[in-house]
């Protein structure tokens, strides 16, 4: 996206890293993703469309806007469960990028 916010790209990068390392890792695909990863990182896109706080986006962890159904959100914390932890040897400057972010102040919400 053109006019994209710097940190709202950043997180689009971060998520569709995630995404691949755990469908690499769980799934038995050889190239790209399989279909139910396909389907998370396109609600994560989705969602990162409509966000409402935009530069002010804190991780998803901190937000006080939750913007994922039920079901998604525990699709995806089982993907931040296993590659956020490997974020950090695999794409270091993304993992502490994602870790400052998770330290900013909250602004925004309902």
């Amino acid at each position: 996206m053109p006019d994209e916010h710097p940190r709202i790209a950043r997180e689009r990068k971060t998520i569709k890293i995630m995404i691949e390392m755990h469908c690499k890792a769980h799934h038995d695909v050889k190239k790209g993703l399989c279909s139910k990863c396909s389907e998370l990182q396109d609600y994560a896109m989705k969602r990162l469309d409509k966000c409402k706080l935009h530069e002010n986006k804190p991780t998803c962890a901190k937000c006080t806007v939750h913007c994922y159904k039920p079901a998604m959100r525990e699709r995806v914390r089982a993907v931040m469960r296993y590659s956020g932890p490997r974020m950090l040897s695999r794409h270091p400057v993304l993992a502490l990028l994602h870790l400052r972010d998770s330290r900013r102040k909250v602004e925004g919400g309902r």
